[in-house]
């Protein structure tokens, strides 16, 4: 549609399947999916890969239109400047070394903490500021900020007009991760089309790895607790190469000794923490936000970076519905991605959380959704991860099809559980008659032995403080 996929897809790595060792499993027993009935194949794409494809693409079709500048930080100091004809901003020299490479961004536990020169900062207008500067979203902190100050200028009357105050929703990280990257060599006998996962009993170390390139090259994904002792820089590499043999024998051997030295010397990154921006992604009617500044979330499904690029298709449609009207279009695209950006995070850290707040908010969705869906399919939709997976549907339909989705299992639930227990009054007073005992005894002891059966063995796997997103993926396969 832009004229630019076909670079794209040409540095792009298909995946069309995983490879999976359980805690449970030996060095050689990994359980091998291929994902044949998906409606598209996963594409993997390094990001600096990316940033050098568009960097040669506007170079090469943009001269003269589009000028690229690296390593500035970009303020609006007015939104409506000039008549609410243009943006007016503040923009700063950072330190490049940090803002130029991809992999430092994530070095905190907090917001870009990149320095800037804004003694020595310029200033410029814009009929039009498209900010899509991620985590550190400069932009979005101003609109916050701005409107901030308006609202607490506004009297108890003039809020109930007015329009609601732009914020950001910043969560708490209750399964915070740390991470190292790992670049390893697959042998020739492995598939190089294949996301590669491990992880420890204890839930020590997850590790996921996926294809860098055509050639068997790989990157993996070392992820570890906050406090683990390996989660600093320059730890121990020959306890990491303990760990390694003992725990993840598949992988410790296609690292030599300077590779497992590296890992060790080198600083762990942190995912980003879930957030998002709204009740609205504009300020004014020439500013607005896209991607990770609007909407923030852990890479582990694949959300981020597509729900980035669906701004972006989104924000060209509005452009034209709205016949290259900016306001128009400013207006449009807010309307239309706000609500969808709340529910994308949303959605999202329900699929994150630990233990048993993640049970309740993921696991048993998926088992009563594989259950319900199954019997019937024409009322019930499948479970969240598969409905992701569909493009033509919005995070905002999916949200509500799975609430309606709930209000219907429980419903049937419910009726079902009223007549079991008509049926199991009948069978208590019938076993305590036989045996002598009361039958409130005897209920107990019928109902204790029925959920012990049947939930003991999933609730001992899925409640784990320890599950990862590659158990989640396993529960996810067996209820398709």
């Amino acid at each position: 549609e832009f004229g630019v996929w076909d670079d794209v897809a040409n540095v792009c790595t298909q995946v069309v399947g995983r490879k999976d060792w359980s805690p449970e499993s030996e060095g050689d027993e990994g359980v091998e999916k291929i994902f044949k009935d998906r409606p598209c194949k996963t594409e993997v794409l390094p990001r600096d890969k990316l940033v050098g494809v568009m960097h040669d693409h506007i170079k090469e079709n943009y001269a003269g239109k589009i000028e690229l500048n690296y390593g500035y930080e970009v303020t609006p100091v007015d939104f409506a400047a000039d008549g609410n004809e243009k943006v007016r901003m503040s923009v700063s020299k950072c330190d490049t070394t940090v803002r130029n490479n991809p992999l430092s961004v994530g070095t905190s536990n907090d917001e870009d903490d990149t320095t800037c020169d804004v003694d020595d900062a310029f200033f410029l207008t814009a009929n039009m500021v498209v900010a899509a500067d991620g985590t550190s979203r400069t932009v979005a902190n101003e609109m916050e900020r701005n409107d901030k100050e308006r609202w607490e200028g506004l009297n108890v009357v003039q809020r109930l007009f007015a329009e609601k105050p732009f914020s950001i929703k910043r969560y708490e990280d209750d399964n915070r991760r740390v991470y190292k990257t790992i670049p390893m060599k697959i042998p020739s006998d492995w598939r190089p089309d294949l996301n590669y996962s491990a992880r420890t009993k204890d839930g020590r170390i997850n590790y996921d790895a996926l294809p860098a390139d055509r050639n068997g090259n790989y990157c993996g994904v070392l992820l570890v607790k906050e406090d683990d002792e390996l989660a600093n820089p320059n730890s121990d590499p020959v306890k990491l190469r303990a760990l390694l043999d003992d725990s993840l024998p598949q992988f410790s051997t296609l690292l030599d000794d300077e590779t497992v030295e590296d890992i060790a010397k080198k600083p762990v990154s942190y995912l980003p923490s879930f957030r998002y921006a709204g009740p609205r992604l504009n300020q004014g009617d020439r500013t607005l936000i896209l991607g990770d500044c609007a909407h923030t979330v852990k890479p582990y499904f694949g959300l981020g970076a597509n729900s980035a690029l669906d701004d972006v298709v989104v924000l060209d449609k509005c452009l034209d519905e709205s016949n290259k009207s900016i306001p128009g279009a400013v207006h449009l695209f807010s309307k239309k991605r706000a609500y969808d950006s709340k529910k994308l995070v949303q959605i999202s850290r329900d699929l994150d959380r630990p233990g048993k707040i993640g049970f309740i908010t993921f696991i048993l969705p998926i088992i009563l959704d594989g259950i319900f869906h199954g019997m019937l399919p024409k009322i019930f939709a499948p479970n969240t991860i598969s409905m992701l997976q569909k493009e033509e549907l919005t995070f905002r339909y999916v949200g509500r099809r799975k609430r309606m989705d709930r209000l219907g299992q429980v419903a049937i639930l419910s009726v079902g559980l009223s007549g079991v227990a008509c049926g199991a009054k009948a069978l208590v007073r019938r076993v305590a008659k036989l045996t002598g005992r009361n039958s409130a005894t005897v209920l107990g002891a019928l109902s204790g032995m029925a959920i012990f059966t049947s939930l003991l063995k999933k609730l001992a796997v899925i409640t784990n403080p320890n599950f990862s997103p590659a158990d989640a993926a396993n529960v996810n396969d067996k209820m398709e």
